[in-house]
């Protein structure tokens, strides 16, 4: 029998593989590649710290449980070490082989330790003694005494040895180690010092750098006077952050919250990157920290690739960098003016980041000012450093307007940020709440309560994404405007479900998890079954990040198997096997991994004629559907709905950079026919949304201004 599921954390490790792809394509430009061989090292961050601690929790707990695909704990854990090695290995290949040589003859040249000139030896020595020394306080480690090692830190370990013919009869022998066999040292490297120095260099024509790590390796041994360094290991740990906070915390939640940072960063190791350095280092630490050699990572060189991208800030890399891409003002929303009449008139679509993220900052800034704004309500997930979003809430609540902001705590890796900026936004009178017990607030809207001459009007915002700055550059997400009476009463009801005690109000075209959306998303596959027909098949179109809800992947083999047509962009995990025989013959699975990051949530019912498109914050994942709060909003505009549609569909039109998952969970780059042009998805929306940039009308008021004595 076909097995019915792909392992979700191995899936996984092929969209981590689909971004090394990105990196090993030489049409794009050098730092771009580079920049996704860093992604690749980030993303192994976060699937370490998360994914294999929870598999290798779940061992202990639970070593006989077999998971859909088949695997047990241990089959998965081995399995996931194979494959991860397998990645790490072909993107040091990638870096050492391609890359690095590729810069050294763009003038830009990386220089070891080991390769120094006596000029730049010298000029490093200055720079360490000045610059970098105070900040470093060296750690002993030995059979007795093991200093905490931080989660995600990056650590210089030293062996080391008495230089011959020194000794000091006043030092004590714990202090000098006089008695131990081995001497081995490790210094925390501060992430306050840069991660790149340029270096003085015998070509004019050449940039030659090095790096914090080979600039403390050259000059460890200033840290330990009357001892060699003999062996060196820079390395970083991964310790588990899979774990929540006690939701029955009470009224001290944000202190629960605040003990849960704490915890991650010395919670049980679950890995190490290493350099190839000093062996035994390595095996003193894997032996302290328990782990085993399946949990080594070896690097041939770098072990931190984020601390070459600040090559990004240097002069004469514009060859080596995409083509900047401005993010155009939407040319249906006014840019001098409140979006107010416009929204009223006209439900409007944004999408990010080929259109500007202003129309949503401006929506929260004029009604932070507009005397008639009585109310302004929105979830907050992530938000970013410095947020204009943050500030304009605060403004309106200086100037009288009710705000509420239910802010999510437990957004994994932003907690510390979130708590800081509730505090703040509490302090300037914004009505905070913090989330909801047992549930992310994950759902994604905004909601502005204006009174107008002849009624009280509500403005909403709905989105795929988070309402952050920084990320509405990055991150393909698509949102929507509307003034219909009909969601704003669904969003009210929906705001006061969550910030208060209310019975679950039926709301007519939200849709709210964990309570609505997966079984309207099961009633819409079953009503295409029932409407599809052998001369007019049915169809599903979706994108998403992930799918793994079980219960949904079913509904979508019934689907097939009675004719429907499924068409599903999925850019990262994927579960449901297509193309079997029987089961998925008529799934097509693929993936677009690309400059920007798709993250927009789109779903396309043909419903036999009638066709409905919908947009959510919500992956198809038991997380998403079962555990968050979250909304699917429909597209009910004619433009909008064809708009929307299209974008859509210009993801299952791509022929450069999409891939098709196959049965045997091999991804290959689809096959381009002879006939056909070259269509990437990403270029062509730039070019749409370009294209309507250059048709606005211009400003062609020019003032003719006459100089008088």
């Amino acid at each position: 029998m076909e097995n019915r599921f792909f392992n979700r954390e191995l899936s996984w490790l092929e969209f981590n593989n689909r971004v090394l792809d990105q990196a090993l394509n030489k049409d794009i430009p050098l730092l771009e590649r580079l920049q996704f061989l860093s992604i690749v090292s980030s993303n192994f961050d976060e699937f370490f710290q998360v994914r294999l601690a929870s598999v290798k929790r779940s061992l202990f707990e639970n070593p006989d449980y077999t998971d859909p695909s088949g695997l047990t704990p241990r089959m998965l854990l081995s399995a996931i070490s194979a494959r991860a090695h397998q990645i790490l290995f072909t993107q040091q290949e990638c870096l050492t082989n391609e890359i690095l040589p590729s810069l050294k003859k763009k003038g830009f040249i990386y220089v070891p330790q080991n390769q120094y000139s006596p000029t730049q030896k010298e000029f490093l020595q200055n720079i360490f003694r000045s610059n970098i020394y105070p900040l470093l306080t060296p750690q002993r480690a030995n059979n007795t005494e093991f200093p905490n090692i931080k989660n995600l830190s990056l650590y210089a370990g030293f062996l080391l040895e008495p230089m011959a013919g020194i000794r000091n009869q006043n030092i004590p022998d714990q202090l000098s180690g006089k008695n131990e066999e081995s001497k081995i040292a490790f210094v925390e490297i501060p992430t306050s010092l840069p991660g790149l120095y340029w270096l003085p260099s015998a070509s004019s024509k050449d940039k030659e750098f090095t790096l914090i790590t080979d600039i403390i390796k050259e000059c460890g041994t200033r840290l330990f006077p009357g001892l060699n360094v003999k062996e060196s290991l820079i390395f970083k740990v991964t310790r588990d952050a899979d774990f929540a906070v006690d939701e029955d915390a009470g009224t001290n939640f944000i202190h629960a919250m605040e003990d849960v940072l704490i915890q991650r960063k010395t919670s049980f190791p679950v890995q190490i990157t290493c350099d190839s350095g000093s062996d035994f280092i390595q095996k003193f630490l894997t032996e302290k920290l328990e782990l085993k050699e399946e949990d080594i990572y070896k690097v041939q060189s770098i072990v931190d690739l984020s601390k070459l991208m600040e090559l990004r800030n240097s002069e004469d890399t514009s060859d080596l960098q995409f083509d900047a891409w401005e993010h155009f003002y939407p040319s249906d929303l006014p840019q001098d003016e409140p979006l107010w009449e416009s929204i009223k008139l006209h439900d409007r679509i944004l999408h990010v980041p080929y259109q500007s993220y202003d129309p949503v900052v401006k929506m929260i800034s004029d009604a932070a000012v507009d005397p008639n704004v009585l109310a302004i309500k929105m979830t907050l997930y992530r938000t970013g450093f410095n947020s204009p979003i943050i500030k304009a809430l605060e403004n309106a609540a200086q100037n009288g307007k009710q705000v509420i902001a239910l802010v999510e705590l437990k957004a994994r890796f932003d907690e510390e940020r979130n708590i800081a900026w509730a505090n703040e936004l509490e302090q300037a009178g914004v009505t905070v709440i913090y989330g909801l017990k047992d549930l992310k607030v994950h759902a994604k809207i905004l909601m502005v309560i204006r009174k107008e001459s002849d009624s009280i009007r509500r403005y909403i915002h709905l989105s795929t994404g988070n309402y952050n700055t920084k990320t509405a550059k990055l991150y393909s997400d698509i949102s929507l405007f509307t003034a219909n009476p009909l969601i704003a009463q669904d969003a009210t009801s929906f705001f006061n479900l969550v910030t208060g005690y209310s019975s679950l109000q039926k709301m007519d075209y939200l849709g709210m998890a964990p309570v609505t959306i997966k079984s309207r998303l099961l009633t819409m596959i079953e009503r295409e079954i029932d409407r599809s027909t052998p001369e007019n098949p049915g169809l599903i179109i979706a994108k998403m990040n992930s799918l793994t809800h079980e219960e949904i992947i079913q509904a979508l083999y019934k689907a097939s198997c009675t004719g429907v047509r499924v068409f599903l962009n999925i850019r990262g995990i994927c579960m449901l096997v297509p193309g079997v025989k029987d089961m998925s013959e008529n799934i097509t699975v693929l993936s677009i991994v690309d400059r920007y990051l798709e993250h927009s949530r789109i779903f396309y019912f043909q419903n036999g004629g009638a066709s409905e498109l919908y947009c959510s914050s919500a992956d198809w994942m038991s997380r998403n559907l079962d555990r968050r709060i979250e909304l699917m909003f429909p597209i009910l505009d004619p433009d909008c709905f064809n708009d929307v549609k299209s974008i859509l569909e210009s993801y299952f039109n791509d022929n450069t950079n999409a891939k098709i998952l196959l049965p045997n969970g091999k991804w290959e780059s689809v096959k381009r026919k002879k006939s056909e042009d070259l269509f990437n998805a990403q270029q062509a929306l730039y070019k749409k949304y370009k294209k309507l940039d250059d048709e606005k009308p211009k400003n062609t008021n020019v003032q003719f201004v006459v100089r008088r004595k």
